[in-house]
């Protein structure tokens, strides 16, 4: 079989901490990060300025009302910078214990002056690991604030566009941003799909080609729950997206709601194809079972046809090997070649009659 695939960790069965008020900042995942960092990227269509930072005080300086900020900030268990930020723009305590919370489900909530937007970003790491990090996006007038809970994210591209000035998004609000965010997020889906897909079409040859060992049980359950996790990632962010598509506020302008309305359409198309390779993995233990049975009949239909073969051979040795003094060719000169003549016969009369049944 394949070599044995990395998948999804699970995630921290609790969504909030027990018996703590609404609001209470406490993070729940499993990366711990030592010091939360923050990249801060300001721009407009003449101006770039992009730099690291371990104070979320340096982050603050950037309110001009020509240019947008993007503030990303990777770690989440020092809930203390967490909280910091949030004061500063003044974010609800509700959006804060969101953030922390890497178990919420994909969502969009509407404020006076921002969005929040919860996404899963599946992406794969250099080892190999599907990684599904919880990431919150807060779109401001001119600004973009995303939440991770560690380092390594898919916005590469959109960083190298800020940079280079490539395309439209230095000419455009934060509205574009968050736009472009989201969008690399789902081109990630597609790629982490296809990846799926290919491991599946894998499988299935091993199936059919191959012999099935004692772990491809093990194997096809642990596909059938990264499938399921990532289909929990993509479809809430189908409603996410199109309740954006259909916001009437003055954040997001006319021009971004047209790329809204294709990114729907991605989403869609990534949901349809989850839901197909679902149904293929399902299908697997099927297959197995069926490669399973189909190997043992092989193996019964050759014992059957052993067996039938000595079972008249096997009357001939029991019947001349009977113990009695008074048995017709018993002293004959030839007996013994002229038994075994006949089994010889025999054997090859039902060889040939099971070869023309195509039994064998």
């Amino acid at each position: 079989m394949a070599k044995r695939m990395r998948y999804l960790p699970r995630r921290p069965k609790s969504t909030k901490a027990l018996n703590q008020a609404p609001g209470t900042v406490t993070y729940v995942g499993t990366k711990e990060q030592a010091e939360t960092v923050l990249e801060v990227i300001d721009y407009n269509a003449d101006h770039f300025e992009r730099f690291n930072s371990k104070s979320p005080e340096d982050a603050f300086q950037f309110e001009a009302e020509d240019r947008t900020t993007w503030i990303n900030i990777d770690g989440l268990s020092n809930t203390a910078e967490i909280e910091k930020v949030g004061k500063y723009y003044d974010l609800h305590p509700l959006i804060i214990e969101d953030i922390v919370n890497t178990n919420q489900r994909p969502k969009i909530d509407e404020y006076d002056d921002y969005f929040f937007i919860v996404a899963k970003m599946l992406y794969y790491r250099e080892d190999g690991r599907l990684e599904n990090e919880h990431i919150s996006i807060v779109l401001g007038k001119n600004y973009v604030i995303t939440f991770q809970e560690a380092g390594g994210d898919v916005f590469e591209g959109v960083r190298e566009r800020l940079s280079k000035a490539k395309g439209r998004i230095r000419s455009r609000g934060a509205d574009y941003l968050a736009y472009a965010l989201l969008d690399a997020i789902v081109d990630n889906y597609f790629l982490v799909v296809e990846e799926m897909s290919d491991k599946i079409e894998t499988m299935e040859e091993n199936l059919i080609h191959a012999q099935p060992n004692d772990d491809t049980t093990l194997e096809i359950q642990e596909l059938k729950r990264t499938m399921l996790r990532i289909r929990r990632a993509v479809n809430p962010l189908r409603e996410v997206v199109s309740r954006l598509e259909k916001i009437d506020n003055e954040l997001v302008q006319q021009q971004t709601i047209n790329y809204i309305k294709d990114l729907y359409d991605h989403l869609i198309q990534v949901s349809e194809n989850i839901e197909i390779y679902r149904e293929m993995t399902w299908g697997l233990m099927d297959m197995y079972m069926t490669t399973i049975s189909n190997k043992m009949n092989e193996v019964m239909k050759v014992l059957t046809i052993m067996a039938s073969i000595f079972i008249p051979l096997t009357f001939l040795a029991g019947l001349y090997g009977m113990n009695f003094e008074y048995m017709p060719e018993l002293h004959y000169k030839y007996s013994y070649p002229a038994l075994l003549g006949i089994m010889f016969f025999l054997l090859m009369l039902m060889l040939y009659y099971f070869k023309k049944k195509r039994w064998m």
